[in-house]
């Protein structure tokens, strides 16, 4: 594995997993982005903040939600390889309705809108890496909604163990259950067949 304390190493691990960036790409990203580390409980993203950044997560784990009735509602992770960023927010240009919050230590390469608009308009391959993203992330929140709206509460937990394994391992309960739309007590009862009645 690469030493991905190192910015260069980075890019290539995006250029590797995205899309193959050409050499004046990856000097051009490489100074209109920086490799930050954070500790764990650190957020990124506040609500009614203007997300002007794209997060790229070298390690870690990190959670979106939003507040509903003063209540957190976790409505997606992201881990080692994924982007992150409020979309709505990054894109349209409007304040956050969510917060992003990093649930371990993260890693992260962090990009301005400003410096992905600049990079889009002057690299090729840096439009279709671009492209290959959003495409991921909408075939992601597509699965997410067909699950919410007819799997059942034990067909979203086994298919979210399915695609993470460490899931349970890396992320409280409380916003797996969160995420899946069911109840902590459902989620104890799913994971422990004993205890279903």
């Amino acid at each position: 594995m690469k030493n991905t304390t190192d910015i260069e190493n980075v890019i290539e691990i995006i250029s590797e997993n995205y899309s193959q960036l050409t050499l004046d790409c990856k000097i051009d990203l490489k100074n209109s982005s920086k490799l930050l580390s954070l500790d764990k409980l650190s957020i990124i993203v506040n609500d009614g903040q203007l997300a002007d950044k794209m997060y790229f997560i070298v390690s870690g784990c990190v959670r979106a939600f939003y507040l509903k009735d003063d209540k957190e509602i976790t409505d997606w992770f992201a881990f080692e390889g994924d982007f992150i960023t409020s979309i709505n927010s990054f894109y349209q240009n409007v304040s956050s309705k969510h917060n992003i919050e990093l649930l371990e230590p993260t890693t992260f390469l962090e990009i301005t809108r400003e410096a992905i608009f600049t990079l889009t308009d002057k690299h090729h391959c840096f439009e279709r890496l671009g492209r290959i993203a959003v495409t991921k992330t909408m075939l992601q929140l597509q699965e997410r909604i067909v699950s919410l709206q007819f799997e059942t509460a034990h067909q979203k937990y086994e298919n979210l163990i399915h695609m993470r394994p460490d899931i349970v391992q890396r992320v409280p309960l409380t916003y797996i259950a969160s995420h899946l739309g069911i109840t902590l007590e459902t989620l104890s009862r799913i994971r422990n067949p004993k205890n279903r009645i």
